[in-house]
């Protein structure tokens, strides 16, 4: 019976969320509601255990100070002139432009940790400068919201500083195992973007640079001064958290303070930075933190209710093998990301499908690595594509649905080539943590 009462809670979640209650209420209203049909009065002791865990956990505090690490570096203008910067280098080649919005996209993301931040901030940056040199709207779309997606497969994403508390596994060893894929992934971007633009060079006309006559050297300085700080800091808060110099808190920190005194070193420090980089900071941590404490809030309640058991026992009788149960659990991740936020997945789906990655014997590192990509290509995939829907806050009108539609379709076929090699060859994820850190 009680069994019966936990699966009907993913109906009325999707119901909810589909007339338009935002996420974190809908967890929480659910979890209310059955919660006090299952065990009373006694859920409320439950929920406040479930905010308390949230609000005392050592490493969910990295999260707030990652954001303000990357909120500074946008705020104060430090990310434009990374952008400027790269694309000096890179608008000689087919699709400079892209290619260059490609390259400031890993940079940010290793900066701010955020989807959307990433795909904002620099699609802010990027949109104007490549509609300017008249390049296709499907080929914007595209290079801007697959850009903007590497915020959850590029350290330090505050995705993964969530699924490390789920499912209890080290931060650094995750860092780690995300690099390869993640990088493969962005330097298949850029492939694609130099192929496409070589066979159809309408698609991004060579921008007109004036001819820079600066010797070689200086340039090579100029562009060290710019990038090579926020570069190293970068470098400082990764390596630490990898090597266990630092716990992860305590990296973020550093990239916090780093990133304020990189903005007092450029000259560009003034109290409205520092006021929009903290407002940007307490409105992203909370909209993150409250999607957190309702998920935890579902997940209690489910769980208790028998609902982690009763699914398990359903796919241990569907008899799928393993290969299949991981298929299946793959292909939910990826029905998910169209009604669900990525956050929300991992809280509801990481408990659930851990114990039984764990029973089939797959690599529970290897796995989070496959779970990650699958999320990150829902984030992309139409009609529900949560980048796009960010793209189209900061699109100019002339950029249709139709184009964004059009634009991420390779790039969703380039997410499945990543995860068909993760899945194929597992040293991709697993060999430089097995190397760094003498995981196994």
């Amino acid at each position: 019976m009680t069994f019966d009462l936990a699966l009907w809670m993913f109906p009325v979640l999707l119901s909810a969320i589909l007339i338009g209650v935002p996420v974190a209420f809908a967890l929480m209203s659910v979890a209310l509601v059955f919660g006090i049909v299952r065990f009373g009065d006694a859920v409320v002791v439950m929920f406040a255990q479930r905010a308390e865990e949230v609000s005392s956990s050592h490493i969910l505090a990295a999260v707030p100070l990652f954001i303000f690490m990357g909120a500074m570096l946008e705020r104060s203008g430090i990310a434009e002139g990374m952008f400027e910067t790269i694309h000096r280098w890179t608008h000689h080649l087919p699709g400079g432009l892209a290619v260059g919005t490609i390259v400031i996209c890993v940079m940010f993301a290793a900066s701010s940790g955020v989807v959307g931040a990433t795909e904002t901030v620099v699609g802010m940056l990027a949109v104007p400068v490549m509609m300017r040199h008249g390049y296709d709207k499907g080929l914007i779309s595209g290079t801007i919201c697959a850009g903007g997606s590497l915020g959850s497969i590029i350290p330090p994403s505050v995705l993964v500083v969530i699924l490390a508390t789920i499912a209890d596994l080290g931060i650094g060893e995750l860092f780690t195992a995300m690099l390869f894929p993640g990088l493969i992934l962005a330097g298949l971007y850029i492939l694609y973007i130099m192929a496409y633009c070589t066979f159809r060079p309408a698609a991004a006309p060579r921008t007109a640079y004036v001819k820079d006559n600066t010797p070689l050297l200086l340039s090579l300085w100029r562009t060290a001064l710019i990038l090579l700080p926020p570069l190293g800091l970068i470098a400082v808060v990764l390596g630490s958290i990898i090597f266990a110099i630092a716990v992860p808190t305590e990296a973020a920190a550093v990239g916090a303070i780093g990133a304020l005194l990189l903005t007092v070193a450029y000259g560009r420090f003034s109290y409205a930075v520092l006021k929009e980089a903290m407002l940007t900071t307490l409105s992203i941590t909370a909209m993150v933190l409250t999607i957190v404490v309702g998920g935890l809030m579902f997940l209690g309640v489910f769980a208790g209710s028998g609902g982690l058991l009763a699914l398990q026992e359903l796919l241990a009788q569907a008899d799928l093998g393993r290969w299949g149960t991981l298929a299946l659990i793959l292909f939910i991740t990826f029905i998910a990301g169209f009604v669900l936020d990525l956050i929300s997945i991992m809280l509801i789906l990481v408990p659930l499908a851990m114990p039984i990655v764990a029973n089939l014997g797959f690599d529970p590192i290897w796995f989070s690595i496959t779970l990650l990509l699958m999320m990150q290509t829902s984030l992309l995939t139409p009609p529900m594509a949560g980048a796009i829907f960010y793209f189209r806050a900061i699109a100019p009108p002339e950029i249709t649905l139709r184009d964004m539609y059009r634009g991420v379709v390779p790039f969703i076929v380039l997410h499945f080539v990543v995860l068909a090699l993760v899945i194929a060859f597992p040293s991709l994820a697993l060999w430089l943590p097995s190397r760094l850190l003498g995981f196994d």
